[in-house]
């Protein structure tokens, strides 16, 4: 008996998949489930749970009834800057897709964060963030409406927020952020164009301009298989 035929079942399908990706390129098609089990003298299931890991990871993509190599996840970095600039630099076109556009009345959590009274009146807006129209993203912000009310008339959803805003005169100077991991919801994953299966990356940001004085509280919800994020951390 070989090495290779001793290591556990889940391994061997690992390494021979990792070594097939190694010599494939962004587009090509896998094998069927039926012939990686062939070469891996493996039950399909076994097969079936190693290409739904790869599929979370963001290595592989279903494409029709076959599976096909992935384009690299894109790299975000984490940063005062738009979602726009961050996806141009990586090489990638950036868009959103407007979902919704409200008023809404502060509950108490949001009145802290915006700096308002509880029941006045923030602006809302939520949009699904693309890459080269890809949906990765679920992005909802709210913003002070008094102080952003223009914005209905001279901005374009499409666009970046974050330099319409920056172009009227404000500053951003800091932000908190925070990021943890979750499900979507079912209308999450439908607007994501996925599973609610599919591990997700969730921003909460809070941006403050010269005065201190809160910009907007964002929710940023993102497709854990398209996306990553990287910061840069130095010791002063």
């Amino acid at each position: 008996m070989s090495e290779f035929s001793r290591m556990p079942k889940s391994y061997r399908v690992r390494t021979e998949l990792e070594s097939l990706l190694a010599e494939l390129h962004e587009g090509d098609q896998l094998p069927s489930e039926r012939d990686l089990a062939v070469r891996c003298g493996v039950a399909r299931e076994t097969v079936r749970q190693a290409l739904r890991e790869l599929l979370v990871e963001g290595r592989i993509r279903r494409k029709g009834r076959g599976t096909v190599v992935s384009r690299p996840k894109m790299v975000q970095p984490l940063s005062l800057r738009s979602y726009t600039e961050g996806a141009l630099k990586f090489g990638r076109t950036p868009g959103r897709l407007l979902v919704s556009w409200t008023d809404i009345p502060a509950d108490a959590d949001l009145a802290r964060d915006l700096a308002v009274a509880p029941g006045d009146l923030v602006m809302h807006l939520e949009r699904v963030l693309l890459a080269d129209g890809e949906r990765i993203g679920l992005e909802s912000t709210w913003m002070p409406l008094p102080r952003f009310a223009f914005l209905r008339d001279t901005y374009d959803p499409s666009t970046s927020l974050y330099t319409a805003t920056r172009g009227s005169g404000v500053v951003y100077v800091s932000a908190t952020e925070r990021i943890e991991t979750m499900l979507a919801s079912p209308r999450e994953a439908a607007l994501l164009e996925c599973t609610t299966a599919l591990p997700m990356l969730l921003l909460h940001r809070r941006s403050i301009d010269a005065e201190g004085i809160p910009i907007e509280r964002v929710r940023s919800l993102y497709r854990g298989d398209r996306i990553a994020f990287q910061a840069t951390l130095r010791d002063y």
